[in-house]
């Protein structure tokens, strides 16, 4: 009689990992249940084998890929691609084959899925579980099941969440361009989101703004000591949102990054600039400081001209409400970069003489102060600034707004206060930086 072979020697601590894995799912989703059956439920699904039979079955409904389709619309149905990118274009060109193949990449599909997709990235010695199936590991075979016709149907599974689903297509809700060839003949291109490049650029700013070290430079910046270590700034940056309240319906990078893409500043640089001067011998900002520059005229008389030609519309539609927000918000980024331009301002200018700022406005735009007047600190620490700040705005938004036509009144006050507010808790990391 044979002898049977002993497993592969990675086997049993693969085998470990998994159960881990399974076992700290488990427990999360018994901690929320109360209900004895749905507990019992749980607990046979969490059989190892059991749900890795149940994981590969749902493997087929997401796809590792480095360029999504998505980003461009949600309810786009299309092929995503995994790509190195052009590994020919060289260092002259920033794209996806810069990242020389140690980008991460991005899962796409069934949200429900992605629990799957955590599995797979298991590691052990530096090798994943995916790259194991993919590579027909003996040792994740014998760690999956003892049955070696059902591991191999497994690992067979799991391998396929880096392989393409079917054949290319497009869908009328990406981005195509009609790319021009020679005798009237053109190429229809469909341009992919680079997820994966985005997310190392995103990794690399969100270490640089918020990390220990980049915030004890900063510190040390403003108390004029020296640090052994600089800091990087990103002027003028913005932040694109994908997915809204539901970032992973998009992608798993996506829901790791908060819905969340920063769009570096494509202009020339701005070599000479006028001085920032304090609001002196004003009672607000608000009326003449900021209501007067350039882009915020602009952007509210833009807002003012939409208002009025929706005015007869008797449905208040989806197009109307976001076009008037997406507006707001740009008056408001507008308000919080005015706001940061005064705080580069030496701390303590709202001490002078001519400062008639009322109270909410000195802390607000000179919050460095605090760092020298302790009785400065403690008023503003007790001051609810902020929500001070926010009806301003919408006091002085509305007044802007006020026509025959387009009468302002207390429900469009709180609606511009709350797009306000809503910017400031986003911003509660750059404002605590200046606290």
């Amino acid at each position: 009689m044979a002898t049977p072979s002993a497993p592969p020697p990675d086997a049993p601590r693969i085998r470990a990992l998994i159960d881990g894995f399974l076992q700290e799912r488990l427990k999360t989703r018994l901690d929320a249940c109360k209900d004895d059956d749905k507990r019992q439920a749980l607990l046979d699904s969490h059989q190892p084998e059991t749900w890795i039979a149940d994981a590969a079955h749902r493997v087929g409904q997401i796809q590792q890929v480095t360029h999504g389709l998505k980003y461009t619309h949600p309810d786009a149905r299309g092929t995503s691609l995994s790509s190195q990118g052009n590994l020919g274009a060289g260092d002259a060109w920033v794209g996806t084959h810069s990242l020389n193949g140690n980008g991460v990449p991005d899962v796409v599909g069934n949200a429900a899925a992605l629990d799957v997709h955590k599995f797979l990235r298991l590691d052990l010695d530096g090798k994943t579980l995916l790259a194991r199936a993919i590579d027909a590991d003996p040792a994740l075979a014998a760690a999956l099941t003892d049955d070696v016709q059902q591991a191999q149907a497994w690992l067979t599974a799991f391998a396929g969440l880096a392989s393409p689903k079917g054949e290319p297509t497009s869908h009328t809700l990406a981005k195509q361009v009609y790319w021009p060839l020679a005798d009237g003949q053109y190429h229809l291109l469909s341009p992919l989101f680079p997820t994966s490049l985005v997310h190392r650029v995103w990794s690399t700013i969100r270490e640089d703004r918020f990390s220990d070290s980049a915030k004890a430079a900063r510190e040390a910046r403003r108390n004029q000591q020296p640090h052994p270590y600089g800091f990087h700034e990103y002027p003028d940056f913005a932040i694109q949102n994908f997915g809204g309240t539901k970032p992973q319906n998009i992608s798993q990078l996506n829901s790791e990054r908060y819905g969340e893409n920063y769009l570096l500043a494509s202009v020339p640089p701005s070599w000479h600039s006028d001085p920032v001067r304090p609001p002196l011998k004003v009672e607000t900002v608000f009326d003449h400081w900021f209501g007067r520059r350039p882009r915020v005229y602009q952007l509210t008389k833009i807002l003012g001209k939409f208002l009025s030609g929706v005015q007869d519309v008797k449905r208040n539609n989806w197009d109307i409400r976001n076009t008037r927000a997406e507006l707001v918000e740009l008056i408001r980024d507008e308000l919080v970069q005015f706001a940061a331009e005064l705080h580069d301002l030496t701390p303590g200018w709202s001490s002078h003489a001519d400062c008639r700022l009322n109270l909410d406005e000195r802390y607000w735009l000179d919050p460095r102060r605090s760092l020298e007047d302790e009785a400065f600190a403690a008023a503003r620490a007790a001051s609810e600034w902020r929500n001070a700040i926010c009806d301003r705005f919408g006091n002085w938004l509305n007044a802007r707004l006020n026509t025959d036509r387009t009468p302002m009144g207390d429900p469009e006050h709180q609606e511009w206060g709350t797009v306000l507010d809503s910017k400031l808790r986003m911003m509660r990391e750059e404002l605590d930086l200046d606290d």
